[in-house]
C-alpha cells in the first residue's frame, strides 16, 4: 500500500513491488511506475584495484532520458564537481602567484597547465597543493621568471627535497 493516487481512476490503493521495480493501481490495472531505482549505490572493484559505482543516475528533474551504468554515472555528476575544483584551483593559483608576485598572464598560464593536468588525469593520487604549485613552477621555468622551486616549497611549507613532492612536480 502506498499513499499515492493512481491518475487514471483516482483509486489509492497501490502496489508497490520492490523486487520488480514496479508501482501498479489494484483498482484499474495501469501501472503507474516501472523500473523504480532504489536509493542504495553498490560499488565494485575494478581491476586495477579501484572501485565503480553500478546502477542508474537519475536527475532531480527528471530529464534524463537514456540513463547509463558505471562510469557514466558520474558523468551527470561530474560537470558540477569538475566546475567546483576548477574554481578552487584558479582561486589557489592566484593566491600561491600573488605571493610570489606574478604576474596575471602567469596566473592564467598556470591555470592553463593544471586545467591540462586534469584533463589527462594526471592529479589522480597528488596533492593538489602540489599540483597547483607544479604548474606555477612550469610557468616560472617557461617564461623565464627568477623563481625557485624552493620558493614554492617554502609557501607551501613542504621540503622539497622530499621523495614525494619531487614526485608529484613530475608529470
Amino acid at each position: 500500500m502506498s499513499s499515492r493516487v493512481c491518475k487514471h481512476c483516482g483509486s489509492s490503493d497501490i502496489d508497490v513491488d520492490q523486487a520488480r521495480g514496479d508501482a501498479v493501481c489494484m483498482g484499474c490495472g495501469s501501472v503507474l511506475e516501472d523500473n523504480i531505482i532504489v536509493s542504495e549505490v553498490e560499488f565494485v572493484e575494478t581491476g586495477g584495484g579501484g572501485s565503480l559505482a553500478v546502477g542508474q543516475f537519475v536527475s532531480s528533474e527528471g530529464g534524463l532520458k537514456n540513463p547509463t551504468f558505471g562510469d557514466g554515472h558520474f558523468s551527470g555528476m561530474g560537470s558540477e564537481s569538475r566546475a567546483q575544483t576548477l574554481q578552487r584551483a584558479k582561486q589557489h593559483i592566484n593566491t600561491l602567484g600573488h605571493q610570489l608576485q606574478m604576474n596575471q598572464h602567469c596566473l592564467d598560464t598556470a591555470f592553463n597547465f593544471y586545467k591540462m593536468a586534469l584533463n589527462k588525469s594526471l592529479t589522480r593520487g597528488r596533492k593538489s597543493d602540489h599540483i597547483m604549485a607544479a604548474c606555477i613552477y612550469l610557468v616560472c621555468r617557461t617564461e623565464g621568471t627568477p623563481h625557485m622551486l624552493l620558493d614554492l616549497s617554502d609557501i607551501l611549507q613542504v621540503c622539497y627535497q622530499c621523495s614525494a613532492v619531487k614526485n608529484d612536480f613530475k608529470f
